[in-house]
């Protein structure tokens, strides 16, 4: 969108008291390729319902990772119905099974562990992007969920260019709970990331 920095701090300043449905027209009026992206982990509905508001035909990017709990598997599959969601879906080269067989599921200070992640969510990840390419990648960040994502705001450049869109940065759970409630949208907690583990741990995608 060939924003400079300063011009992306004044729009921050701008938008944090805005309406996220306001964020994203102003997105969309300036991307010429924009997507979004989900794993359907609990609040994601907000970011898939808000976007979807505004274009209804929005790429979905979801890549799954193959180790989702059945209750994300049918919040995915309800959202997906109930939004009439344009998803596009990146799963891994190797199937669950097999790298269970090989590998496992490695735990945080194992060093396959960073071979695990490549495999299921970064591969399919760098996959997608490149074939879609997007200028505007809609996201659904928050302040206060890790200490990277404290260093980002609504908006934020990537060194590959993209601006990344987080409408809903500066909300917390009680206004989510809110907003889901106001537009009778569903929501789901039993949600498991195996390249995470822990909550305040970043999967790689945003760094």
């Amino acid at each position: 969108m060939g924003l400079a920095q300063k011009q992306i701090e004044e729009l921050n300043a701008q938008f944090k008291n805005a309406l996220p449905e306001e964020i994203i027209s102003w997105a969309f009026q300036h991307a010429q390729k924009a997507i979004v992206t989900t794993n359907f982990r609990p609040y994601e509905v907000a970011i898939l319902n808000a976007v979807t508001s505004v274009k209804k035909d929005v790429p979905v990017i979801w890549c799954d990772t193959g180790y989702n709990t059945p209750n994300t598997y049918r919040h995915a599959e309800e959202l997906i119905e109930k939004l009439n969601l344009n998803v596009k879906l990146y799963v891994p080269k190797q199937t669950s099974s097999h790298r269970d067989v090989v590998m496992g599921i490695p735990g945080v200070d194992d060093p396959n562990h960073a071979i695990f992640t490549e495999q299921v969510k970064l591969e399919p990840f760098k996959r997608a992007m490149e074939e879609h390419k997007p200028d505007v990648w809609f996201t659904n960040l928050r302040k206060g969920q890790t200490a990277l994502r404290d260093s980002l705001n609504v908006l934020s450049l990537g060194k590959d260019g993209i601006l990344k869109v987080s409408p809903f940065y500066h909300w917390n759970d009680e206004q989510l709970d809110a907003y889901l409630k106001e537009h009778s949208l569903p929501n789901e907690h039993k949600y498991f990331d195996p390249t995470k583990v822990l909550e305040n741990r970043e999967c790689g995608l945003h760094t």
